[in-house]
C-alpha cells in the first residue's frame, strides 16, 4: 500500500458531501472548477498551509457524493493549532452548501482514504414517469418509457461476485484491450423509494425492497416511480456504474433480455453494453474501511 505520509506531518481525515452539478468532477484540473480544487483552497486558508487532497473515489463531472472520504497532510505544528469543529465550520462557511464537510479528525496511523478502503457503495436514481419531475432533475435520470423493474432486478443478479468488467468500463490509459478489469460486487439491487411494494425481485433478496413510506412523499415524483439502483463493490472503474445502469435500463425497456447481462460481462466487449446513464443520477453513498 503506497504511503507518502511524512513523520513531521499529521494526516487528517474528512467526510465530505457535495452536489456535483456545478463541478468538473472531483480531481483538480487546471482552469476548471472542481470539488478537490475548491475544497483544498478552503482547507489551505483554514490550516494556513497548502493542502493536497486524496479521496476514496474520484467522481466524474456532475456526480454527487453523500459520504466521500478524503485525507490531507499538514505540518505537525499547524495540525496542533487546528480544532476539528472549527475546521468544519470554517470550510463550510466557504464552500457550502454545494460542498459540505460533515466531519474532520486526525486520521489513525496508516490511514489512506483511497488505499485503506475495502468497498464503495453507489446509488443511481431513475424517475420513471411520463413527464419529468423538476425537483429531481439534478439528482435523477428521467426515463419516460415504462420500465420492467422485475427484469432489471433479474439482470442485476448477474453482477454479484467477481467478474471482469471490461465491457462496462472506459479503458485505463496505458493498458490494452486484453488487460482484465476484475472487480468484486457485494451487492446490486433495485428499490422503489416511494414506499409502495413492487413485487419484483432484487439481487440477493427475495423481494424488491421498499423505501421508508414516511420519507417517500417528499422524494417520489407526482406521477410514476422513483427507482434506485444500489451497488457495492471493492472498487469501481471509470464509468462502470453509469454503464451498468444504462444497460439495465435497456433491459427494463425491453431492448435487452435479463440473460444478456451475463453474456455482455463475459464478452469483455465495451460495444455490447448500453450507453452510460447521465452523471446527474449518480451519488457516492458510502465508503467502507
Amino acid at each position: 500500500m503506497p504511503d507518502d505520509h511524512r513523520e513531521d506531518t499529521v494526516r487528517w481525515r474528512l467526510k465530505v458531501a457535495y452536489d456535483g452539478s456545478g463541478f468538473h468532477g472531483f480531481a483538480v484540473q487546471e482552469g476548471l472548477t472542481t470539488v478537490a480544487g475548491t475544497l483544498a483552497a478552503a482547507l489551505s486558508r483554514t490550516a494556513r498551509t497548502p493542502v493536497t487532497l486524496t479521496c476514496a473515489g474520484r467522481t466524474d463531472a456532475g456526480v454527487h457524493a453523500l459520504d466521500q472520504v478524503v485525507h490531507f497532510d499538514v505540518p505537525a505544528d499547524r495540525s496542533a493549532a487546528l480544532d476539528p469543529a472549527a475546521l468544519v465550520k470554517s470550510c463550510n462557511s466557504q464552500t457550502g452548501p454545494s460542498i459540505v464537510v460533515r466531519s474532520a479528525e486526525p486520521a489513525p496511523a496508516g490511514f489512506d482514504a483511497r488505499h485503506s478502503a475495502t468497498a464503495r457503495r453507489y446509488r443511481y436514481l431513475v424517475v420513471n414517469a411520463p413527464v419529468a419531475d423538476p425537483l429531481l432533475a439534478g439528482l435523477a435520470w428521467h426515463v419516460a418509457e415504462p420500465l420492467d423493474v422485475r427484469a432489471m432486478s433479474a439482470a442485476a443478479d448477474a453482477l454479484l461476485g467477481e467478474h471482469d468488467f471490461r465491457a462496462f468500463c472506459r479503458r485505463v490509459p496505458g493498458t490494452s484491450a486484453e488487460d482484465p478489469i476484475p472487480r468484486r460486487v457485494r451487492d446490486a439491487r433495485w428499490t422503489r423509494l416511494d414506499g409502495r411494494p413492487t413485487g419484483a425481485r432484487t439481487a440477493g433478496t427475495s423481494d424488491l425492497a421498499a423505501g421508508d413510506a414516511s420519507t417517500g412523499p417528499s422524494l417520489a415524483p407526482v406521477v410514476g416511480d422513483l427507482l434506485a439502483f444500489e451497488i457495492e463493490a471493492n472498487a469501481f472503474c471509470h464509468q462502470m456504474v453509469r454503464s451498468l445502469v444504462g444497460t439495465l435500463v435497456d433491459v427494463g425497456r425491453g431492448r435487452k433480455r435479463p440473460s444478456d447481462m451475463l453474456v455482455i460481462l463475459r464478452s469483455a466487449d465495451r460495444s455490447r453494453a448500453g450507453q452510460p446513464a447521465p452523471p446527474r443520477g449518480l451519488t457516492l453513498m458510502a465508503v467502507r474501511y
